[in-house]
């Protein structure tokens, strides 16, 4: 049977993902997902307990919701958290550029595309994916909460990522908060009538908060993070060539009462 090649000017994902190529192919493919995972770990290990941040990369400083994105992301840093993003333009950079405001630690997971998308200015530590994969494992990999703002078909992607993660017990019932109730009610029907189906459970259904009051959202994280997981920062080891964030004394993730506890 014969077998794809793989054209050198098709994207990593699309190679990847086309069938099968020679054996030196499919191993140089399997180098590149391991150099993006290796990269990964060493550059988020020591960035702190994350809460991810989805949202439109369509949405720029115009959109109503910039200025919602950005203020959740000030109020996710002065728990103590690191804000973590897909690193993009829009409510990504809202995000970020929230965390910024507060003087906490920001980072991504940006991706290659073939429209190249540049990280957003309000960083201070982005990792860049070869592969959609490896960027969704580091996405969940390092964050205690999720809060979908509104999107498209990225957002979605990722908000049921997170769901089913936590609907099948790979990951822990960490929160997953939507913001925008009259942006998300097409959803909630959606997921009530799969569960009028049978499609999902009436648990499944309790995934999901959804708000328009970010101090009821801020309530939420509050309640189901720092508490039940005990959370803690790690230090790094700098003969391992390890970096941490770089914190001001003052910033709310070095210190405060709602702060994911300093380890010794």
């Amino acid at each position: 049977m014969a077998q794809t090649t793989g054209g050198a000017n098709g994207s990593p994902d699309r190679r990847l993902l086309e069938g099968p190529h020679s054996r030196f192919h499919e191993a140089l493919l399997l180098f590149r997902a391991m150099r993006d995972f290796v990269r990964g770990f060493r550059g988020l290990h020591f960035v702190g307990p994350c809460v991810t941040i989805f949202g439109s990369a369509r949405f720029d400083e115009s959109h109503p919701f910039y200025a919602v994105t950005r203020e959740v992301g000030r109020r996710v840093s002065q728990m103590g958290f690191t804000v973590m993003t897909g690193g993009g333009p829009g409510l990504m950079e809202a995000a970020n550029r929230g965390a910024r405001d507060a003087g906490g630690p920001s980072v991504a997971c940006n991706i290659e595309l073939p429209h190249e998308q540049q990280p957003n200015p309000y960083l201070d530590r982005s990792i860049t994916c070869h592969y959609f994969f490896v960027r969704k494992v580091l996405l969940f990999k390092y964050s205690y909460a999720f809060v979908a703002m509104p999107g498209g078909i990225g957002t979605m992607d990722e908000l049921f990522e997170a769901l089913t993660l936590i609907q099948t017990k790979k990951i822990r019932s960490f929160p997953v908060i939507l913001i925008g109730t009259e942006y998300w009610q097409p959803l909630v029907t959606l997921l009530r009538g799969l569960e009028q189906q049978g499609a999902i459970s009436a648990e499944d259904l309790n995934l999901v908060m959804v708000t328009d009051d970010l101090d009821d959202a801020i309530a939420h994280l509050e309640a189901h993070t720092v508490e039940p997981f005990g959370l803690q920062r790690r230090r790094p080891r700098r003969w391992l060539g390890e970096r941490g964030l770089r914190v001001s004394a003052d910033s709310p993730s070095a210190s405060g009462p709602s702060s994911p506890r300093p380890s010794a």
